[in-house]
C-alpha cells in the first residue's frame, strides 16, 4: 500500500505516459506479432519504471520489480514475471529515449543551453592501492 500523495503521483505519471505514448511513443515500439496487445501494457511498464525511480529512488530493475510486486500489485494486477518485465522494459528503450528527450525539451531551465554541454573525463579515485599493516608495510 502506498500513501495518497504517492498514489496521486502514480496516476499523474500514468496519464502523462499514456498521453505521450498515444501521440508519439507507440510508433517507436510497435509490435508486428500475435502479442501486439499484451495484458500488461507498455504504458504500465513505463509508469512502474518511472514511478519507482522518481518516487522510490530504486535504480535497479530487480528492485523496481520487487517494489511493484509487493506494493503496486493492487494497481497493476497483471504484472508479469520478472523476466518478462525486464525483457519488455529493455524493448522499450527507444520509447524511453523519446520520452526523456521530450521531457528535457519541455522542462529545460531558461539558463540552460542546448548547444553547449560539459563532460567531466577525470577519473574518480575511490580508494588507494592497498592497506598498510600496523608496522607501515604494504600488505
Amino acid at each position: 500500500m502506498i500513501s495518497t500523495v504517492k498514489s496521486t503521483k502514480l496516476v499523474e505519471i500514468f496519464f502523462y505516459v499514456s498521453d505521450a505514448y498515444e501521440k508519439e511513443l507507440k510508433f517507436s515500439c510497435e509490435r508486428f506479432s500475435n502479442n501486439r496487445c499484451p495484458a500488461f501494457s507498455d504504458q504500465e511498464i513505463m509508469t512502474v519504471y518511472l514511478f519507482c525511480i522518481s518516487q522510490e529512488q530504486r535504480n535497479r530493475i530487480k528492485h523496481i520489480y520487487d517494489f511493484a510486486d509487493q506494493y503496486l500489485r493492487s494497481w497493476f494486477p497483471k504484472l508479469p514475471s520478472y523476466a518478462a518485465f525486464n525483457n519488455r522494459n529493455n524493448r522499450l528503450s527507444e520509447a524511453f529515449r523519446l520520452l526523456m528527450a521530450s521531457l528535457l525539451q519541455t522542462h529545460q531551465p531558461l539558463d540552460c543551453s542546448a548547444q553547449e554541454s560539459l563532460l567531466d573525463s577525470l577519473p574518480v579515485i575511490t580508494c588507494s592501492g592497498g592497506k598498510e599493516s600496523e608496522k607501515g608495510a604494504m600488505v
